[in-house]
Protein backbone atom coordinates (compact mmCIF):
# COMPACT_ATOMS: atom_id res chain seq x y z
CA UNK A 1 0.00 0.00 0.00
CA UNK A 2 1.06 3.40 -0.81
CA UNK A 3 0.04 6.68 0.80
CA UNK A 4 -3.57 8.27 -0.57
CA UNK A 5 -3.24 10.77 -2.99
CA UNK A 6 -4.97 13.11 -0.27
CA UNK A 7 -2.43 12.52 2.66
CA UNK A 8 0.44 12.97 -0.78
CA UNK A 9 -1.59 16.44 -1.44
CA UNK A 10 -1.95 17.32 2.60
CA UNK A 11 2.17 16.39 3.04
CA UNK A 12 3.70 18.78 -0.05
CA UNK A 13 0.88 21.89 1.34
CA UNK A 14 2.93 21.15 4.37
CA UNK A 15 5.83 20.95 3.83
CA UNK A 16 5.91 24.29 1.46
CA UNK A 17 4.23 25.93 4.38
CA UNK A 18 7.07 24.83 6.75
CA UNK A 19 9.68 25.95 4.23
CA UNK A 20 7.90 29.46 4.25
CA UNK A 21 9.07 29.97 7.67
CA UNK A 22 12.62 28.74 7.28
CA UNK A 23 11.67 24.58 8.72
CA UNK A 24 15.22 22.90 7.79
CA UNK A 25 15.04 19.16 6.73
CA UNK A 26 11.83 18.77 5.89
CA UNK A 27 11.54 15.17 4.76
CA UNK A 28 8.37 13.41 4.48
CA UNK A 29 8.07 9.34 4.99
CA UNK A 30 5.46 6.96 3.45
CA UNK A 31 4.76 4.59 6.77
CA UNK A 32 1.64 3.69 5.40
CA UNK A 33 2.69 0.31 5.16
CA UNK A 34 4.12 0.27 8.82
CA UNK A 35 1.13 1.88 10.47
CA UNK A 36 -2.98 1.68 10.75
CA UNK A 37 -3.43 5.67 11.63
CA UNK A 38 -2.01 7.47 9.24
CA UNK A 39 -0.32 7.46 5.49
CA UNK A 40 2.70 9.94 5.71
CA UNK A 41 5.24 11.31 8.40
CA UNK A 42 6.57 14.76 7.56
CA UNK A 43 9.16 15.90 9.23
CA UNK A 44 10.73 19.99 10.23
CA UNK A 45 13.19 21.04 11.86
CA UNK A 46 13.55 24.74 13.49
CA UNK A 47 16.51 26.32 15.33
CA UNK A 48 14.70 27.72 18.03
CA UNK A 49 11.20 27.76 19.92
CA UNK A 50 9.66 30.41 18.77
CA UNK A 51 10.51 29.56 15.04
CA UNK A 52 9.26 26.11 15.18
CA UNK A 53 5.79 27.54 16.75
CA UNK A 54 5.81 29.98 13.46
CA UNK A 55 6.32 26.70 11.16
CA UNK A 56 3.22 24.97 13.10
CA UNK A 57 1.09 28.27 12.72
CA UNK A 58 2.28 27.97 8.74
CA UNK A 59 1.20 24.42 8.10
CA UNK A 60 -2.00 24.40 10.59
CA UNK A 61 -2.79 27.73 8.44
CA UNK A 62 -2.42 26.11 4.81
CA UNK A 63 -3.85 22.74 5.60
CA UNK A 64 -6.60 24.56 6.99
CA UNK A 65 -7.18 25.92 3.57
CA UNK A 66 -7.27 22.77 1.96
CA UNK A 67 -10.29 21.71 4.64
CA UNK A 68 -8.46 19.84 6.76
CA UNK A 69 -7.87 20.36 11.01
CA UNK A 70 -5.29 18.76 13.36
CA UNK A 71 -7.24 16.26 15.39
CA UNK A 72 -4.80 16.49 18.04
CA UNK A 73 -1.90 18.84 19.07
CA UNK A 74 0.99 17.78 21.27
CA UNK A 75 3.75 19.82 22.57
CA UNK A 76 3.01 23.22 20.56
CA UNK A 77 2.96 25.40 23.64
CA UNK A 78 6.76 23.91 24.05
CA UNK A 79 8.00 24.87 20.98
CA UNK A 80 10.41 22.44 21.45
CA UNK A 81 8.30 19.28 19.55
CA UNK A 82 5.34 19.64 18.04
CA UNK A 83 3.18 16.95 16.63
CA UNK A 84 0.01 17.80 14.42
CA UNK A 85 -2.33 14.78 13.33
CA UNK A 86 -4.26 15.74 10.67
CA UNK A 87 -5.39 12.19 10.04
CA UNK A 88 -3.40 11.21 7.06
CA UNK A 89 -0.91 12.99 8.01
CA UNK A 90 1.35 13.52 11.25
CA UNK A 91 3.42 16.53 11.33
CA UNK A 92 6.37 16.75 13.64
CA UNK A 93 8.22 19.73 14.10
CA UNK A 94 11.09 19.40 16.25
CA UNK A 95 13.87 22.00 17.90
CA UNK A 96 16.80 21.28 15.88
CA UNK A 97 18.49 19.80 19.22
CA UNK A 98 15.69 17.56 19.72
CA UNK A 99 15.85 16.31 16.09
CA UNK A 100 19.14 14.91 16.46
CA UNK A 101 18.31 13.27 19.69
CA UNK A 102 15.40 11.49 18.88
CA UNK A 103 16.25 10.32 15.18
CA UNK A 104 12.62 9.80 13.49
CA UNK A 105 14.01 9.18 10.90
CA UNK A 106 16.36 6.31 11.91
CA UNK A 107 13.73 4.76 13.26
CA UNK A 108 11.34 5.07 10.30
CA UNK A 109 14.22 4.10 8.28
CA UNK A 110 12.65 1.16 6.33
CA UNK A 111 10.01 3.50 5.01
CA UNK A 112 10.20 5.06 1.58
CA UNK A 113 10.94 8.51 1.12
CA UNK A 114 8.93 10.92 -0.50
CA UNK A 115 10.34 13.10 -3.19
CA UNK A 116 9.65 16.78 -2.52
CA UNK A 117 9.98 19.61 -4.63
CA UNK A 118 12.85 22.31 -3.91
CA UNK A 119 10.55 24.52 -2.28
CA UNK A 120 9.05 21.95 -0.11
CA UNK A 121 12.85 20.56 1.23
CA UNK A 122 13.57 23.90 3.75
CA UNK A 123 16.27 25.45 4.24
CA UNK A 124 19.25 23.37 4.03
CA UNK A 125 18.10 21.74 0.41
CA UNK A 126 19.58 18.79 1.21
CA UNK A 127 16.51 16.52 2.22
CA UNK A 128 14.99 14.81 -0.54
Amino acid sequence: MTASPRALELALAAARAASSRKAAEIIALDVSDRLVLTDVFLIASGTNERQVGAIVDAVEESLHALGSKAVRREGVREGRWALLDFGEVVVHVQHAEDRVYYALERLWADCPLIELPADARGGDGDAA
